[in-house]
């Protein structure tokens, strides 16, 4: 395995850039995800480390060497297409056996490689079947266990699992996350899915119009995001947003009168700041809290009822629609009022050019929270 650095990476088409000198270090082991929009580079950013498009400027290192003028099969990585790309006319075992046959492995070193793998894919039953008698999670395991015969020293993944139904990217998210734990195989991930990238990701990098936007670990995105477009693309539902005048600026809480109305206090530092400055409030639909002791009253729209938990729609006076998440069933019908507060610690703050206040309260009981355990959720 070996780490993947990206120095100053740039990519045009004609005259149109698309990616705008990307720097970053991906660890040996880690698995990376790049999630932003479409149209962000992330699938481009991708297919330039593998060599697929040539890059306009900048270096990108493999295993500490500069693999610019290489080839992709000079690179020594594998690629894992959101299009199986399997041979219908071969068997499973002809189709993971191709590359090294491509590479002139002896007839016993390939078979004992792809039933070694296959074993760990749970597919030594299926070795002598075509592709059209596999089902679409064993046609993904199938295009997977043929990139990990090759034993590449990275593995790249361009949205793998978006043509399986909703059951099948949870299994295959599960034998990724197994597989890479077992393997310790460095592995770059594209996907626009965010339980995917918050599940499997040891970072996310996100991605906006060619330029990264933030790099960290799932929770620390989540919780500490840099400004209020990584605030909004990570997290589902998105984070709420409201629109308002900072009437007090401080070190430790600040004071914001929301357009809507309301006047609230937020756990940020926003020293310096502008009195009368255009601010934006964020806050997770699960931290707003219904308290029919506070003075914000909300006509409820929509309830979504799903089980384990439940969603509120509730507008506010400028037009803002807030989402409300709340655990288990409701009582609550639509067309009601509810009462709501937004209590400061899980409030973000954000400028108006969008950079985020610096939070200053504690944060323990979010962070004891993991997305890796999200495995049911789509």
């Amino acid at each position: 395995m070996a780490d993947v650095t990206l120095r100053s990476v740039k990519k045009s088409f004609g005259k149109t850039a698309v990616i705008h000198g990307v720097d970053l270090v991906i660890n040996q082991g880690e698995l990376v995800v790049f999630v932003g929009p479409s149209g962000c580079g992330k699938s481009t950013l991708l297919r330039l480390i593998a060599g697929l498009e040539d890059i306009s400027g900048g270096d990108i290192l493999i295993g500490g060497e500069v693999v610019n003028n290489r080839s992709p099969k000079d690179r020594q990585i594998a690629m894992v297409f959101q299009s199986y790309a399997l041979y219908p006319h071969m068997s499973v075992f002809q189709n993971m056996s191709f590359g090294l046959q491509l590479s002139r492995h002896s007839k016993q070193e390939i078979k004992e490689k792809v039933h070694e793998v296959a074993k760990v894919l749970e597919l030594t039953d299926l070795l002598e079947r075509k592709p059209k008698q596999l089902s679409g999670g064993q046609r993904q395991r199938v295009a997977i266990g043929r990139a990990i015969v090759r034993n590449p020293r990275v593995f790249l993944f361009d949205e793998p699992l978006s043509n399986l139904d909703a059951a099948l990217r949870v299994q295959m998210r599960i034998e990724i996350a197994k597989l890479h734990r077992e393997m310790g195989a460095t592995m770059v991930y594209v996907t626009h899915d965010q339980v995917e990238a918050m599940t499997l990701a040891d970072r996310i990098v996100v991605l906006s119009a060619g330029r990264i936007e933030q790099v960290g670990a799932p929770l620390e995105l989540y919780h500490k995001p840099c400004n209020k477009f990584v605030a909004g693309f990570i997290g589902s539902p998105k984070m709420n947003f409201m629109r308002g005048t900072l009437m007090e600026a401080g070190s430790q809480t600040t004071t914001v009168k929301l357009d809507a109305g309301p006047v609230i206090t937020v756990g940020v530092d926003s020293s310096g700041a502008a009195v009368g400055s255009a601010v934006t409030v964020g806050i997770r639909p699960e931290h707003i809290l219904v308290d029919q002791n506070s003075s914000l009253e909300l006509p409820l729209e929509v309830i979504e009822e799903l089980g384990e938990s439940h969603f509120l729609y509730a507008p506010l006076s400028t037009g803002e629609m807030l989402t409300i998440q709340g655990r288990g069933d409701t009582t609550l019908a639509a067309g009601s009022a509810i009462r709501i507060q937004f209590p400061e610690e899980h409030c973000h703050l954000f400028d108006a050019d969008g950079k985020a206040f610096a939070r200053t309260a504690s944060a323990k009981a979010e962070e004891q929270f993991d997305f890796r355990t999200l495995t049911t959720q789509q």
